[in-house]
């Protein structure tokens, strides 16, 4: 097979089947990791109805190989002669069944081949386990690529596959097999050229033709489903695979093809019944890359392919951003906001911008930290610029002044789109709030919020109703008749909805028919700490400090407090661990007892956050408020004024903390003494 310079070292041996190479070494055989066949297993299956994208995660794998090698090429030239062409060849026997896939980049050593094809998922197989269980075969197709598991598609057509494979610089090649059951082989191979090919052995062509045969020459791949009614070895099926999917990778894709034409005679004239057959090598994708193409000239299901290409989703994006600049500092960037959040969003270890960043068409940095601020790490794409130096290095990035300006202008950009679709997609935006939200709320902490830029984007959940709203939204809703000092944003952080909506520290505002914003997102405690007012409004926690009362109302709480001091300091002495004070509240209405903070002090929400992630959080001491109305603060007054020495009023202490902590999504600090005590209660209820 002919092809681009330097590939024919890959696709040297005209036979498809594996190359017998001069001299081997004893074959190694390793049994898959524990998860690896239950994951093989479901990956066929529940991909079954989408086979035809294995040839996309081969091709695609081997485009990342040789971007590897050009940019390693960049610092160590000996790696990439100068002038070879760099590309990936289909090879095809109908007759043998089998298809191979040939790239001559930068190729795998033996602790890569066993890391890479040895295990899936290695880091998280588990969770990608359990994914798969979760959500059922019928949604497979949306968990490919996600889990790094794209080269396994190949098993859902081929019954065998190989690979043989020589990294840059090294001269020892390796020989991988596997049925895709529960073992692989590894051997070392002599004579391989640089790259990679992966080799397919396909379902015989009687199994090709016929959905759901059972026949016994295929007992040992007995849960291998049907084959698919197309030809993988057919030269127009796979044209018109990598048309739809591979057409903007940057790199050739060659196929050797059969014409027939008529035969000419001595003066170049066909003969007449004549015909000759020809083979020669043709390119199947057209290679521009997307972003340099003209916007207007890019089809929408074009872009859907390209972001499946670059992030391995099988969902569409939820907005497009294509971006030219021009002039002092020129540059491309091809954007795409996801419509799903990838499994990896909250990684620790993945908190950097995942742009890549390419000059003068060659890859630099597959994640280019410096692109984006880590707050929009989940926007997905790539930027060309032809005006930073080819050979730029990591340093350079970071101190590079025209990659702080391209980050800058593409910050804007990104929150330019946000907007937009925040005023014009309100239901579509909402739904990719809920995903991406906590991540855009990040760059408030991290002081990206100059102007309320981030802020105004921001959804909360509120008392006004089921649909979140904005802050924006929130102060057009204050009543013309609520005075200025008194024009403030309520906020109340709790675990979620359900419990916020339970808290007692609601009472007094819903009463007076104003609006709390229910902050429920991990991320919100610290977004409070940032940021401290909206447009000119500052935002109040209604769970730390004192509640809002008239002047007379305080005068007459202070006056029935002072009658009870007796009665509050048998409290506090029952609960000095835990409560600063105990005084008669002006915020409950239904109530008997919440426990309130104090201003700015850190929330015992926020705590239980830190303590959940093992971080040190050590406790505040929080004020207990009683309702003065209530009869159970009412029967204990009474109870204090009978005998001041009861020990009940420890015990009603005890409770009544614990309820309040109950409200608040917190669990009693003695939950057995805690459950003794209601039992007791229950008891003399009873008799």
């Amino acid at each position: 097979m002919q092809g681009p310079e330097g590939l024919d070292t890959v696709c040297s041996t005209p036979s498809p089947q594996p190359v017998t190479a001069p001299m081997t070494t004893q074959i190694e055989t390793h049994a898959f990791e524990a998860e690896v066949a239950e994951v093989l297993r479901l990956v066929v299956h529940s991909l079954y109805s989408n086979k035809e994208i294995f040839l996309r995660e081969l091709i695609s794998n081997a485009s990342d190989a040789l971007d590897k090698l050009r940019h390693e090429a960049l610092t160590h030239p000996e790696l990439l002669p100068e002038g070879e062409t760099l590309g990936i060849a289909l090879e095809v026997d109908p007759i043998a069944r089998t298809l191979r896939i040939a790239d001559n980049g930068i190729g795998m050593d033996r602790e890569e081949l066993v890391q890479n094809l040895g295990r899936i998922a290695s880091s998280g197989t588990r969770r990608y386990l359990a994914a798969l269980a979760q959500q059922g075969q019928k949604d497979g197709p949306d968990l490919i690529g996600q889990f790094g598991v794209g080269f396994y598609s190949a098993f859902m057509v081929a019954q065998n596959v190989v690979v043989e494979t020589r990294k840059a610089g090294s001269e020892i090649g390796y020989r991988w097999r596997s049925d895709g059951r529960g073992e692989y082989s590894i051997e070392e191979v002599a004579g391989l050229g640089r790259g990679t090919v992966v080799e397919l052995h396909l379902a015989p062509a009687e199994r090709a033709s016929t959905q759901g045969d059972d026949s016994d020459d295929d007992e040992d791949r007995d849960d291998m489903p049907a084959a698919d009614q197309r030809d993988w070895t057919a030269e127009w099926t796979l044209r018109d695979l990598v048309r739809r999917y591979s057409d903007f990778v940057e790199y050739p894709i060659q196929m050797e093809v059969e014409r027939s034409q008529p035969k000419l005679d001595a003066d170049g004239k066909p003969i007449e019944g004549e015909r000759v057959t020809e083979r020669k090598t043709e390119t199947l994708n057209s290679r521009t890359p997307l972003w340099a193409r003209p916007k207007d000239e890019i089809k929408p299901e074009e872009h859907n392919e390209f972001y499946r290409h670059l992030t391995h989703d099988w969902t569409d994006p939820y907005d497009v951003l294509h971006l030219r600049a021009e002039g002092t500092l020129e540059y491309t960037a091809l954007l795409y906001l996801p419509s799903e959040p990838p499994q990896d969003l909250f990684d620790p270890a993945r908190r950097d911008s995942t742009v890549s960043l390419y000059v003068r068409r060659v890859l630099i940095q597959r994640e280019c930290k410096d692109l984006l601020p880590g707050w929009l790490r989940f926007v997905r794409g790539v930027v060309e610029s032809n005006d930073l130096p080819l050979n730029v290095s990591r340093e350079t990035l970071q101190d590079d002044p025209r990659l702080k300006q391209i980050r800058k202008h593409l910050t804007r950009r990104v929150l330019e789109a946000l907007r937009t679709r925040l005023a014009e997609d309100r239901a579509g935006y909402t739904t990719f709030f809920e995903h991406f939200g906590q991540v855009l709320k990040e760059g408030i902490w991290f002081g990206g919020d100059d102007k309320s830029r981030i802020s105004s984007l921001c959804l909360f959940q509120t008392t006004h109703g089921e649909e979140p709203t904005t802050l924006a939204e929130y102060l057009e809703r204050i009543p013309e008749t609520v005075a200025e000092d008194e024009r403030v944003i309520w906020v109340l952080p709790a675990a979620d909805r359900k419990t916020a909506l339970a808290s007692p520290h609601l009472e007094s505002l819903r009463a007076e028919g104003r609006e709390v914003l229910l902050l429920v997102d991990n991320v919100d405690e610290w977004v409070l700490q940032r940021l401290h007012e909206f447009d000119g409004k500052p935002l109040r926690r209604v769970d730390q400090g004192e509640a809002r009362e008239s002047d007379e109302e305080k005068e007459k709480r202070e006056a029935r407090q002072t009658e009870n001091e007796g009665l509050f300091g048998a409290l506090r002495e029952a609960l000095d661990e835990v409560v600063s004070e105990v005084r008669f509240s002006a915020r409950l209405r239904e109530s008997a007892a919440v426990l309130v903070g104090e201003d700015r002090a850190m929330s015992a929400h926020m705590e239980r956050l830190l303590r959940r992630a093992g971080q040190p959080a050590p406790a505040h001491k929080r004020v207990l408020e009683l309702n003065p109305n209530h009869v159970l603060v009412q029967g204990l007054t009474k109870l204090y004024g009978v005998d001041a020495t009861s020990p009940r009023i420890g015990d009603y202490a005890e409770l009544l903390h614990g309820q309040a902590l109950l409200l608040e999504g917190a669990v009693p600090r003695d939950t057995a003494r805690f459950a003794r005590l209601v039992t007791d209660l229950m008891v003399a209820a009873v008799r």
